[in-house]
């Protein structure tokens, strides 16, 4: 008996060892959280395993322990966490360039409190320019844009060239048009000098800022990157882990790629391209570039300008401003020559289309080349204003609408006032565009709007400012419901890019790229989104911001 007994004992024990010998080494296991896939079933687990950076399986807490050890868990109890948010429209190296040597200007109330920042920025910074970012006339008393004047007396020998929120409209002082050679008489096609009495007034609108801005010094290369490091750290800080940033040249991509391939540069881009005969050599005609963090397949150009500095192109004039349509940025011809080009080598197209005249514009001229549905994932940038009859041609052509939820609420209390009571109905019309794929991409726009990916939810679900204004929502049967949200700030973001099978939601095989939250967004109230906490954010299972 006794016998019997030992051997039993030594079975058990043996049966141990061997289950634990079988369990499988992982690099990170995640248990007892509440994790959001946003997979196809929009399921909810407890536990992730991490190997390699990679996802190895998710499931449940004690299922998850039996078959994996660690050396190092993470007990997420009473956390929330999501993948890591990707914003789908942002302008990632040119906030570098802001926070080395522009003055922000955000949320200035007048024309004087922005002097008083100018002052103090230059006896700080000194330079051969000063420059600022982030002006919005439609927050002061009096709405209309300024002129050169105070800067004039203020700043009599130094340029000063300050960019407006949209980044389609500047301000300077003489200096800086003198230094530009602008005059009376400067035209330029797909923009505006704006006169006043004659002369130039300082404000410069659209394709004319081009005559200022190829005479303000660059950064360094020194100072991009570090531009780059702290812009990336702001990121982090928000949760953001892929950003697609709208617009950049040959020499910054191939700086983000050595930085990435040195480890300096973590962060995942899709890399818009500007259409520069430099970048169709380099990279379009060699056709797509992907690598783990690295995305180049998409040309951005422009239709029109901006609805808050009256250059989108409208079918109809301005209800503010009576014979002003707006402008076209460029030519039919133009239009057709780059989607040429892009069908040719297997490109997305993204164009910026602010107006309902642009987005038809767009809508039309992308039928033409893609003839009826397809996967190509040509993509309209903002979307903002759409005539009714042109929603359908989204369906009909397979054509993504990119929006930037906070531009709807940083809009609101004035795009009326531009566009009349009728027009205003088909403007920031998330819900309709929504239905016509079945899917969208959503991001914030940065620097135009704030780098938060939370505001961006908030103003998708609740289209409210901070206080709550307007009570119930401004047009609130055109936000999006939470599930929606998240989807286009995630796997529908990673879509957009032809990037689902890698990021986007948290499955086996994809990267480990998610963020930890104190807050439950699919419940939470709009106070509670705002006072939601990033707790850490991580890429390919390392943590790149928390304690």
């Amino acid at each position: 008996m006794k016998t019997k007994s030992i051997f039993i004992l030594l079975t058990i024990i043996s049966s141990y060892m061997i289950s634990c010998t079988q369990k499988q080494n992982a690099d990170l296991i995640i248990t007892n959280a509440k994790i959001y896939t946003v997979d196809a079933g929009f399921t909810t687990v407890e536990s992730m395993v991490i190997i390699d950076g990679k996802i190895s399986e998710t499931g449940e807490t004690d299922e998850i322990l039996k078959k994996y050890r660690t050396e190092k868990i993470i007990e997420a109890t009473g956390k929330f966490i999501y993948p890591g948010f990707n914003d789908t429209h942002c302008h990632f190296s040119g906030y570098g360039n802001n926070l080395m040597q522009y003055a922000d200007l955000r949320g200035t109330q007048s024309p004087e409190e922005i002097y008083t920042i100018l002052q103090r920025h230059s006896k700080t910074f000194g330079g051969d320019w000063i420059l600022g970012r982030s002006w919005d006339q439609n927050d002061w008393d009096i709405k209309e844009f300024p002129d050169k004047t105070k800067l004039d007396e203020l700043f009599p020998e130094t340029p000063v060239y300050l960019v407006r929120v949209d980044g389609h409209a500047g301000w300077c002082n003489s200096k800086a048009l003198e230094i530009a050679g602008i005059s009376a008489s400067s035209k330029v096609k797909g923009g505006e000098v704006v006169l006043k009495n004659g002369q130039p007034s300082g404000i410069l609108i659209d394709n004319a800022m081009g005559l200022i801005g190829s005479f303000i010094p660059e950064g360094t290369a020194e100072q991009q990157k570090k531009g780059l490091i702290a812009a990336q750290a702001n990121c982090f800080a928000a949760g953001l882990t892929s950003v697609t940033d709208c617009g950049l040249d040959k020499n910054t991509i191939l700086m983000m790629e050595e930085m990435q391939n040195s480890g300096e540069l973590k962060m995942r881009i899709n890399a818009m391209l500007n259409p520069t005969e430099e970048n169709f050599e380099t990279f379009v005609r060699n056709g797509p570039k992907k690598s783990d963090k690295l995305t180049v397949n998409t040309i951005k150009i422009y239709a029109d300008g901006a609805l808050g500095s009256r250059g989108a192109l409208l079918l109809e004039d301005y209800s503010d401003d009576p014979g002003n349509y707006g402008l076209q940025i460029e030519t039919q011809e133009y239009y057709d020559k780059i989607c040429q080009l892009a069908i040719d080598n297997n490109y997305i197209i993204a164009t910026h289309a602010i107006g309902d005249s642009a987005n038809r514009l767009v809508l039309n001229t992308y039928g033409k080349f893609l003839k009826g549905k397809n996967d190509r994932r040509w993509r309209i940038e903002h979307a903002q204003v759409i005539n009714q009859n042109d929603f359908s041609k989204f369906a009909e052509f397979s054509i993504v609408p990119s929006i930037q939820a906070t531009h709807c609420t940083s809009d609101m209390t004035w795009a009326g006032t531009r566009l009349g009571e009728e027009r205003i109905k088909g403007a920031y019309a998330y819900k309709t565009l929504l239905t016509q794929n079945g899917w969208l991409p959503n991001g914030t726009d940065f620097p135009v709007e704030n780098i938060d990916p939370l505001y961006t939810f908030f103003a998708s679900v609740f289209r409210t400012d901070f206080n709550g204004s307007p009570e119930g929502g401004w047009q609130l049967n055109e936000g999006l419901s939470p599930e929606q949200t998240l989807r286009s700030m995630t796997i529908w973001a990673a879509k957009a890019a032809f990037e689902e099978n890698e990021k986007g939601s948290l499955e086996p095989g994809k990267f480990a790229d998610f963020v930890i939250l104190d807050t439950d967004l699919m419940t939470a109230t709009p106070k509670e989104v705002l006072k939601a906490k990033i707790e850490s954010t991580w890429i390919a299972g390392e943590k790149v911001f928390g304690e």
